[in-house]
């Protein structure tokens, strides 16, 4: 696995962000036959990977076995710093926009990364798993599934206002339902002792009540804490659908 450290001049923001970029290259025991390439054989299917709030682009690789799972299973991922603005427009930072729009540019337009949505997966824990909601189903065709876990369903106001049904999953949910539009297959996941578990089994309860078919997963005795989210990214990475190139190769004891 190779790990790009990077730091770009986003024209959305107007100043530098930190990204970490992960990238699946040939292991030490594939080095040996004198066969192994870099050049890939197809664009790289790609997990972006939001953090919470207190964390930034680092944190994801810091805390977690998230290279690990990533080497073998053969997916890129992507991490960004978000501070702590809930991945939403501000007066002064629009990182809704710079999410959706200038990311994927970026990320698809320097790395071998597909940008087929059935190639494209979304997920974060806490407020990584409110931007993934409200980014997922704003845009639910840009994704092959997305996931939260201990999700921030209900995030408090931004800068003292509301942030408005674009931004609220239920009212975004309820939207894509009403007009007859699937949702991307999604994944959600709350410790039972988490202080947002009660949030996320309302969530859940009301999208199975209107006939949304999601995977949940509640693990009992789990908070708000890394060695949850160190379980569910690696359950997630093996729920995705996958159709790519590299899914039937996956690697073990690399």
């Amino acid at each position: 696995m190779a790990k790009f450290l990077c730091n770009l001049i986003s024209y959305t923001l107007r100043r530098a962000v930190d990204l970490t970029v992960i990238l699946p290259t040939p292991t030490v025991s594939e080095c040996t036959d004198g066969t192994a390439m870099h050049a890939p054989k197809s664009p790289y299917p790609v997990l972006y990977l939001l953090h919470g709030m207190g964390n930034n682009q680092a944190t994801w690789t810091g805390y977690s076995n998230l290279e690990l799972f990533a080497e073998e299973r053969q997916i890129a991922v992507v991490n960004f710093a978000a501070e702590n603005k809930g991945y939403l427009p501000t007066s002064q930072d629009d990182y809704f926009v710079f999410m959706t729009r200038e990311l994927p540019d970026f990320i698809c337009g320097l790395f071998p990364i597909s940008e087929r949505p059935e190639d494209t997966y979304l997920a974060g824990l806490s407020m990584g798993g409110y931007g993934t909601l409200i980014y997922g189903l704003n845009f639910p065709e840009r994704f092959a599934a997305i996931g939260a876990f201990s999700g921030a369903i209900r995030i408090p106001p931004v800068e003292g206002r509301d942030p408005g049904p674009q931004f609220d999953p239920y009212a975004l949910a309820d939207g894509l339902l009403a007009a007859g539009r699937p949702l991307p297959a999604l994944y959600l996941a709350c410790g039972t002792e988490d202080f947002l578990y009660r949030d996320n089994l309302a969530f859940r309860d009301h999208l199975c009540s209107a006939g949304v078919d999601l995977t949940w997963e509640a693990l009992e005795g789990y908070t708000h804490e890394w060695r949850f989210w160190n379980i569910e990214i690696e359950h997630f990475l093996d729920w995705i659908p996958r159709t790519d190139l590299y899914s039937r190769r996956a690697r073990r004891g690399v």
